[in-house]
């Protein structure tokens, strides 16, 4: 059985987009060895969520059904409105367990191009130049995650990071994907174990280090370092960085639009959300 698989910003560097509470940090010059910047990827690099572009992507290619595209739809507007929660992330791991089940690990592979190009329009400026600015002061870079390992890494690559770590999934050998994990599920603790792993192999102290996230969910994550930063935090999350003083960047403009239209427009994106994603590049 085998697998398959932005420190610090100011008002001029990155305009008016992020609101930054709690101060911004300094950027020093470090010893690359023993500091490094973790990110979280959907809603903290990317807007929304890499889950919705690969269904996007497999509705095309004939892997998943138009209820299922109709149930990822639903869950992405509630993603952008609430944040996720266990339960909800539970329910998208299943889902996308059953979609790679008896897949070719060679076609998945195909999809990423296509996958990227939705994903990588979404990446916040902003969080670019915290990525450009934590390299700069000589701290590796890392994407944790857990949406899949091979798109992770992907994304880590093109964005110039020192690498990325997702959920990995199993693959026979003939090259088909079992429908079972192969390792743990990067989400929750599972995300503070993978960047353990990083840190061993890199000599990295995390109570020197950095992460960010936009859920609470990840405060194992943001709790594993010295500097925590919330990005577009959920409620929950956004309680916990005030009272721990954390610095706290706020851009996604869509989200706040979406949460103030919710109500009113939650019937219609449902029913046009196949063909929404039919026709969007």
């Amino acid at each position: 059985m085998r697998s398959s698989g932005w420190a610090v910003s100011d008002s001029r560097s990155v305009g008016r987009l992020p609101e930054i509470r709690s101060g911004p940090a300094t950027v020093s010059s470090v010893n690359e060895s023993t500091q490094a910047a973790f990110f979280d990827l959907d809603k903290t690099l990317m807007a929304g969520s890499s889950g919705m572009e690969f269904a996007r992507v497999a509705r095309r290619r004939g892997l998943i059904s138009r209820t299922q595209i109709f149930r990822w739809g639903r869950d992405h507007f509630r993603y952008r409105l609430r944040g996720a929660t266990d339960e909800q992330t539970s329910e998208v791991l299943k889902m996308a367990r059953d979609t790679l089940s008896n897949v070719s690990a060679k076609e998945i592979e195909r999809m990423w191009p296509e996958v990227l190009a939705g994903i990588l329009p979404r990446i916040y400026p902003a969080m670019l130049t915290e990525i450009h600015l934590q390299q700069d002061a000589g701290r590796k870079t890392f994407i944790v995650s857990a949406a899949g390992h091979d798109l992770v890494e992907s994304i880590a690559g093109v964005l110039g990071m020192d690498g990325g770590v997702g959920t990995r999934y199993a693959v026979n050998e003939e090259g088909v994907y079992t429908g079972r994990l192969d390792g743990r599920f990067v989400y929750g603790p599972g995300k503070v174990e993978a960047m353990e792993e990083l840190a061993g192999q890199h000599d990295i102290d995390l109570g020197e280090s950095w992460a960010y996230s936009d859920s609470a969910s990840d405060l194992p994550m943001l709790g594993a370092v010295g500097n925590s930063v919330a990005v577009n935090p959920d409620g929950p999350l956004a309680k916990v960085a005030k009272e721990n003083g954390w610095r706290i960047m706020r851009f996604d403009r869509l989200g706040r639009n979406l949460a103030v239209a919710g109500s009113v427009g939650l019937a219609a994106l449902l029913g046009g959300v196949g063909s929404y994603l039919s026709k969007r590049r």
